[in-house]
């Protein structure tokens, strides 16, 4: 039973020092994530918001939508069509998303129903597209994209061995499921990381499809397994803001204005009772019109295509089309962007959000209350360390399921092992020496 107990002990103090490495790590990208994440969870409202002064507008006299497309285009000189959002009420001035004339930069122009635009917003520095940027990528392209699924995948291992940590152990409710006052710092910490555990694991998984690694991995996996239908309805890495065919704009303008037109295709889009925002894309190089519902909530969402000659239907594409491998992506989406139950869905993850951040505060300030002044203060190594297979079980499954995870835990024992250990300064600050016994 003493030989169960010290390994036992071993292993729970091997799990801390683990849990202690991956906040340690994590806690300035839980931050970051969880205030960008809370806002973009409201992105309809802020949407709302900003589009406010283009909103209930007089609709007598009101111009075709090919008028509101010139309108803008002549507002803009040089400019190509991209996609016209219908109004999601009467009143509401239709949205012309166009390319600029130096081919890079897009606007979006709002046109009045009777065709006099009332001013553009630059998409990219709009609130909720600003907050997705910095959620996926820090703003800093391909390696933010990579230090927020790393970050994220650490994060993972955090919560997995802080529940390790947390289990009561015979231990009453207090302290586990409610904090006490006289250990209120370390129980708020515990006791938030139990109650979000389970949220911020979903949140954490179901954000693994936009990342880099693992969602091209993901992408390719599918791509083998034969679990493709259509096209992918997300985005990877730090491609995450909208994506331009400035090729098919190009090609749609030379094409002129073919046998169906716009107003008739909107027209025939708005007869679907589409899900909004509903777009409508210009023929491009496969001379067809696209109307898509681009909503939040991706079981809403629908694709339809129309011939260019005579405006019949080509397609119609379905949430429930999609692959069941898709549609459980979909459905994490939608959760994760607060979408798939409204405003219950937004509270939520906003609930998520606020008991990240508190758990990360309060695990900093333990630390800093507990720290030696010239050494890391991580957790000591026990006396008889654990059982090496004990440890590989417990992180072989997340190191397996998240490539960078597995990368860098290779790159850390073998900085460890072949550098840090030798070094004894650094090995001691570290916490990496075993400590003397009396």
């Amino acid at each position: 039973m003493a030989v169960q107990s010290q390994e036992a002990n071993a292993l729970y103090r091997t799990l801390w020092r683990w849990h202690f490495y991956a906040g340690l790590f994590v806690i300035p990208f839980i931050i970051i994530l969880s205030l960008t994440g809370a806002v973009y969870l409201f992105k309809p409202q802020i949407e709302r918001f900003e589009e406010s002064s283009f909103r209930n507008l007089p609709v007598s006299g009101a111009v075709t939508p090919s008028a509101q497309v010139d309108a803008a285009i002549k507002a803009f000189p040089g400019a190509r069509f991209d996609s016209y959002r219908l109004p999601e009420e009467a009143g509401d001035a239709a949205l012309i998303h166009i390319g600029l004339a130096d081919g890079e930069a897009m606007r979006d122009v709002f046109v009045s129903p009777r065709g006099k635009v009332l001013g553009s917003l630059n998409p990219e520095w709009r609130v909720p597209e600003l907050m997705s940027r910095i959620h996926g990528s820090l703003l800093i392209g391909e390696a933010g994209s990579w230090l927020v699924e790393l970050a994220a995948s650490w994060a993972i291992v955090m919560i997995l061995t802080g529940l390790y940590l947390w289990w009561p152990r015979g231990r009453g409710l207090a302290g586990t499921v409610w904090p006490r006052r006289r250990t209120l710092l370390r129980d708020l910490h515990a006791v938030t990381g139990f109650w979000v555990a389970g949220l911020a694991l979903v949140l954490l998984v179901s954000g693994l499809p936009w990342a880099n690694v693992w969602g091209d991995a993901f992408k390719t996996v599918r791509a083998q397994a034969g679990w493709v239908q259509g096209k992918q309805d997300w985005k990877t890495g730090a491609n995450d803001h909208a994506e331009h065919d400035h090729a098919a704009m190009m090609a749609a303008q030379a094409a002129g204005r073919p046998g169906a037109s716009l107003d008739s295709i909107v027209a025939k889009a708005q007869r679907e009772g589409l899900a909004f925002p509903v777009l409508v894309k210009p023929p491009g190089d496969k001379m067809v019109w696209t109307v898509k519902s681009d909503a939040q909530n991706r079981p809403l969402r629908a694709t339809l295509t129309y011939d260019v000659t005579d405006g019949r239907v080509l397609s119609r594409e379905t949430f429930a089309d999609r692959h069941p491998i898709d549609r459980a992506v979909g459905y994490g989406i939608a959760w994760h962007e607060g979408q798939l139950f409204g405003l219950f869905n937004q509270l939520i993850g906003l609930a998520t959000a606020i008991a990240l951040i508190i758990m990360t505060v309060t695990g900093f300030l333990m630390w800093r209350r507990r720290k030696p002044e010239s050494l890391l203060g991580a957790p000591p190594l026990p006396a008889n360390p654990a059982r090496q297979r004990s440890v590989v079980a417990i992180m072989l499954v997340p190191a397996v399921l998240l490539p960078l995870l597995a990368a860098s835990l290779i790159a850390v024992w073998l900085l460890e092992t072949a550098i840090l250990r030798r070094i004894p300064a650094i090995a001691r600050w570290l916490g990496l020496v075993q400590p003397r016994t009396a």
